[in-house]
């Protein structure tokens, strides 16, 4: 059974609140959900999030999941594909996009001065039968 969309309607969203470490994730990263719920066992459901980085914070291996992800760096820098202590990749500034398909392989990430993430994570729906 899908995940229904909740309706939310225009809202301040409060960016000093409601932030916290996602699991596996290296302290310095934190999310804020905005709306949705990823159901990663059942593979079902959305989440839409803010992401951010504190400054010199990044991840040491490539990500990779099942459902599909749009990323778009609202402020600050974000490098891509830094090694394992966090050097080299290539930087991205402000209004830049990511839109990637289940099985992608990304990353790691690293920002120098912080970033800002908006990010739509969602399954597929599944199939309807034809009966």
């Amino acid at each position: 059974m899908p995940i229904e969309k909740e309706h939310k309607e225009f809202y301040k969203v409060d960016l000093d609140e409601g932030w916290e470490t996602p699991p596996g994730y290296p302290p310095g990263i934190q999310q804020q959900i905005l709306a949705g719920f990823l159901d990663e066992k059942n593979m079902l459901g959305y989440r839409t999030r803010h992401l951010r980085f504190g400054p010199g914070a990044y991840t040491t291996a490539p990500f990779v999941h099942d459902y599909w992800e749009e990323v778009y760096l609202i402020s600050g820098d974000l490098t891509v594909g830094n090694d394992e202590d966090g050097n080299g990749g290539e930087s991205f500034g402000p209004n830049t996009y990511a839109c990637r398909p289940p099985g992608t392989f990304h990353g790691p990430f690293k920002s120098n001065g912080g970033c800002l993430l908006l990010e739509v994570h969602l399954y597929d729906a599944p199939a309807k039968d034809d009966e």
